[in-house]
């Protein structure tokens, strides 16, 4: 009985040298089609990451439609980002990109907008606008690096938080 109870209490003892590397260890990270199931994280992910949040049932709207295009950025079982697009001829737009604050800065935009442009242009696709607040630097120099330039500018086309209005710029990309 003596040597059982050692066997137990050695091998509780040696239970967080086996668990705290398994639960810190970097998890995958992978790039999956968006669906229905999906809209209330990535309205809470929208929620968290502008000021105007679009709720579940935007999504869902947006997530039935057949021209719309919506992929998950995984981190393990956890979504951690998106983006989503509607297509129409030979174009699309990005509606919106957002990741998570604490992924944010890692590369996984990066990973996020290349497989989805992969997937735009897979589609037959030949061009692809967005928009995005004018003085959103690491969103430009994420697109600008990934082959967007800007084409135009909206004039107090978003709103902060305090009501106060700023500029988007629109941007293209060609995929052919």
């Amino acid at each position: 009985m003596t040597a059982l109870l050692g066997s137990v209490a050695a091998w509780f003892a040696d239970l967080p040298s086996r668990i705290l590397p398994a639960l810190f260890a970097d998890k995958p990270v992978s790039v999956e089609p968006a669906g229905l199931r999906d809209a209330p994280r990535l309205a809470q992910l929208h929620r968290a990451s502008f000021h105007r949040g679009w709720d579940a049932s935007e999504f869902e709207q947006i997530l039935i439609e057949k021209n719309a295009l919506a992929h998950r950025l995984r981190r393990g079982s956890n979504t951690i980002g998106f983006i989503v697009s509607r297509m129409a001829a030979d174009e699309a737009e990005i509606l919106s990109v957002a990741v998570a604050k604490q992924y944010r800065g890692k590369g996984y935009s990066r990973d996020l907008l290349r497989t989805h442009l992969g997937h735009l242009a897979g589609h037959g696709l030949k061009t692809v606008f967005l928009e995005v607040e004018e003085n959103n630097r690491p969103a430009r120099s994420l697109y600008q690096r990934a082959g967007f330039r800007v084409v135009g500018r909206r004039e107090r086309y978003y709103k902060d938080a305090g009501g106060e209005q700023m500029n988007a710029v629109v941007m293209q990309r060609d995929l052919s």
